[in-house]
């Protein structure tokens, strides 16, 4: 249902761009989410993108992470600068109806994941 790719190895300064092909059969109204668990750690909320366009991001990532979203190829983007070792995890996308939300459980949909490593 979801596919996350374009994680890989890094060095601390550079950049990545995550993909999420979305498939999404039921209603519009719903939010696209991406999340990332490093080793040990809780899993972590990093940005939302609503049915409306609006998109929020955590303070850890604001300013050097940007959502988007290819509605004609439903392909969900997170385009990563500026990384550090502290972005290395797991991340995933997910998606959930409704009203967008920071808590990964109320996301009914979620991939994989896709490893990203920061040196």
């Amino acid at each position: 249902q979801l596919v996350e790719s374009g994680g890989g190895s890094v060095q601390a300064g550079g950049s990545l761009r995550l993909s999420c092909a979305v498939s999404v059969s039921s209603a519009d109204d719903y939010c696209s989410g991406w999340f990332r668990q490093a080793s040990g750690k809780e899993r972590e909320w990093v940005g939302s993108l609503d049915s409306d366009g609006r998109i929020n991001y955590a303070d850890s990532v604001k300013g050097r992470f940007t959502i988007s979203k290819d509605n004609r190829k439903n392909i969900l983007y997170l385009q990563m600068n500026s990384l550090t070792p502290g972005d290395t995890a797991m991340y995933s996308c997910k998606t959930k109806t409704g009203e967008c939300s920071g808590v990964y459980y109320l996301y009914s949909r979620w991939g994989q994941g896709t490893q990203v490593t920061v040196s």
